[in-house]
């Protein structure tokens, strides 16, 4: 089964950047990230297709927020910036090891999950 190993995490303040790493072990269909801050539910942030590079964000990080891959070192990366305190949260990584159903911003839709990244944006 794939792994998914993230990094890069952290604390910064408003208005700052981090990049979140995703390194997968093997082949996926789509990445994507989530985040789930404490008592809220887990949210999709973003995602980002194998097959073409096409990529979709949530409506509260787009112009802030840009997913990429590494196909070379087989990583996705998450480049976050202008944050903001609302942003903190417990970052996740999740993948589709194949072509499943749902909406892309439903967390059914992925089968494979990384550890969790801490980020905190305070003000």
């Amino acid at each position: 089964q794939v792994q998914l190993v993230e990094s890069g995490g952290g604390s910064v303040q408003t208005g700052g950047s981090l990049r979140l790493s995703c390194a997968a072990s093997g082949y996926t269909v789509s990445v994507a990230w989530f985040r789930q801050a404490p008592g809220k539910e887990r949210e999709v942030v973003s995602v980002i297709y194998s097959t073409d590079d096409s990529t979709l964000y949530g409506d509260s990080v787009k112009g802030r927020f840009t997913i990429s891959r590494d196909n070379s070192k087989n990583t996705v990366y998450l480049q976050m910036n202008n944050l903001k305190p609302e942003d903190t949260a417990m970052y996740y990584c999740a993948a589709e090891s194949a072509w499943r159903a749902g909406a892309w911003y439903r967390v059914q839709r992925y089968d494979l999950w990384g550890q969790g990244t801490q980020v905190t944006v305070s003000s």
